[in-house]
């Protein structure tokens, strides 16, 4: 276990063996620190994701991986600090590492919250439900502002069918005060006037017949057109419900928090603050001990061996630079005097050439002059420059 939190914490077991005991106890404290918060993220992580999809075995899954990463960053952001007995120096050296183990704080902090408010957010999306849902529903009323433009003409034609209903009886009246003498002319009877107002009430009183037949048809159609209507606005202000009961995701979660009061939210996320941070300050406030000597003579000797190797094969790669160059350079020499024993040769060669043509043009021309005593002028006259050359 000691071995396996000295692993934790990036240690090298093999110079903490050489340590005291109290160095020991800070290492293992240090990697201990490292891998709780690295359960703390896999929990963390995995209920957040759980939230998302409602999936157990994707939740386990990216909850282990999640505090695989945080696990591996802390273990390397703490296997990277090293003690020099100057604390704002050290200070100043990690703030970069501090900063991203801040963001990773809140990260791991906020899922954690959710979970410690669940109570409360359910109570604030609850309320976000019933808004959305009153707000939905004002909405799929203004869309369907028909069915009140179609009551209306409903009644319309219902007030019209009342208005000739009204004419008709009130026809009917006159036509009985007219027969029985109490109206009109007051004669009882049915005279001329009788027949009038009789032909009048008939003729009111058919077109009253056809219009509650028309207004009849008329509304039937338009109650139908209503019941077309709320069907759809049922099913449209169902599916808004439906939709509002899902109003349960992360980020609903996550803005319900937010409209909680802010201190507790903000001590929650201070604590996990500290708990991801505890690697780092632990290991910054720790003393400088034996095992941050033997560590930086460690590495000193192999930075030193190593720039030793480096001198020796920039010595190497120097003297075959030297050796390429001299063998070059000698070549080139060789070459250059092979060229001029050429050119020597070649000079040699023509000249014995030219002296060799001189002679024979000299012997053949004193034949001419022995056989001929005019051939020596002709000889002279001919014009001839560097005739040898000719041949």
């Amino acid at each position: 276990m000691k071995n396996f939190f000295w692993w934790c914490a990036g240690a090298d077991d093999t110079i903490l063996e050489k340590c005291s005991k109290s160095e020991h106890i800070k290492y293992a404290g240090v990697g201990a620190t490292v891998l709780f918060t690295g359960l703390l993220a896999s929990i963390s992580g995995g209920y957040a994701l759980y939230t998302v999809f409602d999936s157990v075995p994707m939740a386990v899954a990216f909850g282990l991986f999640w505090g695989a990463v945080i696990f591996n960053l802390d273990r390397f952001i703490v296997s990277t600090i090293r003690k020099e007995g100057k604390f704002w120096k050290e200070l100043l050296m990690v703030t970069p590492r501090i900063l991203l183990a801040l963001v990773l704080a809140v990260v791991i902090s906020k899922p954690l919250e959710l979970k410690i408010f669940d109570k409360e957010i359910q109570a604030v999306l609850k309320e976000k439900q019933a808004e959305l849902a009153i707000q939905h529903k004002s909405l799929v009323n203004q869309q369907f502002a028909e069915v009140d433009s179609v009551k209306s003409e409903i009644a319309g034609i219902r007030e019209e069918v009342a208005a000739k209903l009204e004419e008709r009886n009130r026809l009917y009246e006159a036509l009985a005060a007219e027969a029985d003498g109490t109206g009109g002319t007051g004669k009882i009877g049915k005279g001329p006037i009788y027949e009038e107002k009789k032909l009048q009430y008939d003729k009111v009183d058919e077109e009253l017949k056809l219009l509650q037949a028309d207004a009849q048809q008329r509304i039937l159609l338009r109650e139908q057109r209503i019941a077309e209507l709320m069907k759809q606005y049922d099913e449209t202000v169902a599916e808004g419900q439906e939709s509002f009961q899902n109003y349960d995701g992360l980020m609903a979660r996550i803005s319900a928090l937010d409209e909680l009061p802010w201190l507790p939210v903000f001590f929650i996320t201070l604590l996990f603050i500290c708990l991801e941070t505890a690697p780092i300050f632990t290991k910054l406030i720790s003393s400088k001990g034996p095992y941050d000597d033997i560590l930086k003579g460690i590495e000193h000797e192999r930075t030193t061996q190593e720039m030793q190797r480096v001198a020796e094969r920039q010595k190497q790669y120097d003297t075959r630079t030297a050796v390429a160059e001299a063998k070059f350079s000698s070549r080139m020499d060789y070459e250059i005097d092979a060229k001029r024993e050429e050119e020597r040769i070649k000079s040699d060669a023509h000249l014995e050439v030219v002296r060799e043509s001189a002679a024979v043009w000299k012997e053949r021309k004193l034949k001419d002059i022995h056989r001929s005593p005019n051939t020596a002028a002709e000889i002279l006259n001919d014009n001839e420059e560097n005739g040898y050359y000719q041949w």
